[in-house]
């Protein structure tokens, strides 16, 4: 099946949603970095049963809830974004971890010595999934802010819509 598509309009900017075969496959906010180069081409499918859970999820989150997600995410990518994607999904809602934290998991279960926080970061800023892959919750070395595809100023209310202090 090809993408198919809808918008969102969230309290903090227009999103648009992708999904493909029954689950859901990219939620970006519009214009953000690393955005779909080939999302013109796609069918706007908006009662496509996945961007329908999808968007009642979102009326959920953006409402302050922490919505269970029943519905199946599929981002594409390598075998190391996909074990840096699982890593961010397991970060509890109003929680935080560091680049660096994620990097010494990942090489943990790669059983190296170390691995680069800047190669996370990488996996991190290619996240398709914003928000239900949760790479907003990932913060520096000092819980300071830093990176995210869709403007530090989304990352920040984000975070506050989660509650969530960055003290790491």
């Amino acid at each position: 099946m090809n993408i198919v598509t809808c918008k969102y309009r969230s309290p903090f900017g227009e999103m648009t949603a992708a999904a493909r075969d029954d689950a859901l496959v990219g939620l970006w906010f519009d214009g953000q970095k690393y955005y779909p180069k080939d999302a013109p081409t796609w069918e706007v499918a908006s009662d496509y049963p996945v961007l329908r859970e999808l968007r009642a999820w979102l009326d959920g989150y953006f409402g302050g809830d922490n919505p269970a997600i029943t519905f199946e995410l599929a981002p594409v990518g390598s075998e190391f974004r996909q074990a840096v994607w699982r890593i961010l999904r397991e970060i509890p809602y109003g929680g935080a971890t560091t680049y660096g934290a994620i990097a010494k998991r990942v090489a943990t279960e790669r059983g190296v010595p170390r691995f680069s926080a800047q190669a996370v970061g990488g996996a991190v800023g290619h996240n398709p999934i914003s928000i239900l892959i949760p790479c907003h919750r990932v913060v520096g070395a000092t819980g300071e802010l830093t990176g995210y595809a869709g403007g530090l100023d989304k990352k920040r209310s984000l975070l506050d819509l989660e509650r969530t202090t960055c003290a790491i």
